[in-house]
């Protein structure tokens, strides 16, 4: 027998409406264009990589839609799961700090796919990916850290119904469908942690399955298929399942939605690697600056958060000896000893060769970790990294926020080095990074979105 639906509207009928109403201002645009041009960029960069070549091996078929860096047409299913894994294969995407989740390498995919299947026009696209990022971001921040306490993957869980309310939205949906889709989706949202304990590569499927998933609720509430209307605070919803509490903070999602836009605070990463650990890289490379070597060190201390504990510190001794380079991603220890030895952390410092160096996993070794239990988690992410040296001299560096994020945002102009950047690495020639630069600045003027250019 049916529960009861209450009365009045439910919380993802408040969301299409305002969703539906959004008008993206001029900083949340700047904001999509430049996740845009880092996304595309980033799947450049990983177009070589063995899990994007299994990621193409299990899809079937051809279609309409572009997977970035690869040649011919998939379907838009097919190109939104292809392009959400490669962005965020290396750990190198868009960020938003309150949650914290990855929104932009779901719903850009998503939206992407449904705008070359359907023609959608740049206005339309900007405004589904404007409101499915804000989307993201405002679920992350419902229930502070209980997803990830659960042992599932925000970007996973949230995505799927974000990418679900952009697509709706960028294809002008009823309201009903919108519900619908968001409704469906809740279905589909899943992703679980595990990935953790030895490297595994499932973290990097999860934004092309919540991409992917979210599209296809988009079309099924298109085709008229009914999905629950209660689908975030209901007794068996998306929150009871995935943060067991329907006590969420239902504020942080709609007010002020679509024009308040806390989207416009994504963070973009100058690291390769795992968002927390980026100050911690930082305060090493400061180290490196100041004359401090590897060798002269005999142990490292840094203060941290309780709540990354999980993801980024324990086990402590798989984190001091990661074993691959994926794994290395999500490890403080390699984290600091890279910006230490090699000067930061980008691509080059992970792959198999050099998380396997001996200095590096030396170094490694000797880095470790006290709780303050006054880390601002998760509203800023601060670093940390206390030397200890040969001669018994101690010396330590401290970073208050996430460089790149909403307090110490990247320029506009290192958003396009780092896209030019990731297209080299791909091996796209400088002519090819440079149009990627310039269509980004004028896709949301368009017609229509042509993005074969971006192809092979």
């Amino acid at each position: 027998m049916a529960e009861s639906v209450p009365e009045g509207p439910t919380v993802a009928e408040r969301l299409a409406e305002a969703a539906l109403a959004a008008q993206p201002d001029a900083a949340v645009r700047e904001t999509c264009e430049r996740l845009l041009m880092d996304i595309i960029g980033l799947c450049v960069a990983a177009r070589g990589t063995d899990y994007v070549a299994a990621t193409l091996g299990a899809v079937e078929g051809s279609g309409a839609c572009s997977a970035f860096g690869h040649a011919g047409g998939f379907s838009s299913t097919d190109a939104a799961i292809i392009n959400g894994t490669a962005s965020h294969g290396e750990d190198y995407d868009d960020t938003f700090e309150g949650g914290p989740i990855h929104s932009g390498v779901v719903i850009v995919p998503a939206v992407l796919a449904a705008a070359e299947r359907f023609g959608l026009t740049g206005a339309d696209v900007l405004r589904g990916i404007a409101v499915g990022a804000e989307a993201a971001c405002r679920l992350s921040t419902v229930v502070p850290k209980a997803v990830h306490k659960s042992g599932f993957h925000p970007t996973c869980v949230f995505g799927a119904p974000a990418a679900a309310l952009a697509v709706a939205v960028a294809m002008r949906l009823t309201p009903k469908q919108v519900v619908d889709a968001v409704g469906i989706a809740g279905s589909m949202a899943s992703g679980i942690i595990e990935y953790l304990t030895d490297g595994a590569w499932t973290k990097r499927l999860h934004p092309g399955w919540a991409a992917q998933a979210g599209l296809r609720a988009a079309l099924l509430a298109k085709g008229g298929f009914f999905g629950p209307r209660t689908v975030f605070e209901g007794p068996h919803g998306l929150f009871h399942g995935f943060a067991h509490t329907t006590q969420g903070n239902w504020g942080a999602l709609l007010d002020g939605f679509g024009r308040d836009w806390v989207a416009a605070t994504i963070a973009f990463k100058p690291w390769a690697n795992g968002t927390m650990v980026q100050p911690y890289v930082d305060c090493a490379v400061k180290l490196r600056a100041r004359g401090v070597k590897a060798e002269d060190i005999t142990a490292i201390t840094c203060e941290t958060a309780e709540g990354i504990l999980h993801r980024l510190w324990e086990p402590l001794a798989s984190k001091q000896a990661p074993p691959n380079a994926y794994a290395a991603k999500f490890s403080t220890p390699y984290g600091i000893a890279a910006g230490l030895i090699l000067g930061g952390a980008g691509l080059e410092a992970f792959t198999e060769a050099m998380v396997m160096r001996p200095d590096l996993r030396a170094l490694c070794a000797k880095v470790s970790y006290v709780v303050d239990p006054q880390n601002p988690y998760p509203r800023a992410y601060t670093g940390h990294v206390r030397a200890t040296l040969r001669d018994g001299s101690v010396v330590e560096e401290r970073q208050a926020n996430l460089r790149g994020g909403h307090a110490d945002p990247l320029s506009r102009a290192e958003i396009e080095t780092k896209a030019r950047d990731n297209c080299r690495y791909g091996g796209w020639d400088d002519a090819r990074a440079a149009a990627l630069v310039g269509f980004a600045a004028r896709a949301f003027d368009l017609p229509k979105l042509d993005l074969a250019p971006f192809r092979g």
